[in-house]
C-alpha cells in the first residue's frame, strides 16, 4: 500500500501492468498529476485484492455445494 501511495507507477509495474504503470507514470510526472496517480493505484491495488477474495468465496461455495 505505501508503493502504491509514494511509486504509483511501480505498484502497476510490480503487478504485472506494464503498459498501466507508463501510464501512470506520465500522469505522475506533474506535480498537480501525482496525487491522482497515487489514488489510482490505491484503488487499483485494492479492486484487485477485492476480486482475489471474491475468486476464493466462490470457489469455497462451489466446494461446499458438491
Amino acid at each position: 500500500m505505501l508503493l502504491a501511495i509514494l511509486l504509483p507507477f511501480l505498484s502497476f509495474m510490480v503487478r504485472g501492468k506494464i503498459l498501466t504503470g507508463i501510464i501512470c507514470l506520465i500522469l505522475q510526472i506533474t506535480l498537480i498529476g501525482w496525487l491522482p496517480a497515487a489514488i489510482w493505484a490505491v484503488l487499483s491495488l485494492n479492486n484487485e485484492r477485492a476480486d482475489k477474495r471474491n475468486d476464493r468465496l466462490i470457489r469455497a461455495m462451489k466446494e461446499n455445494k458438491r
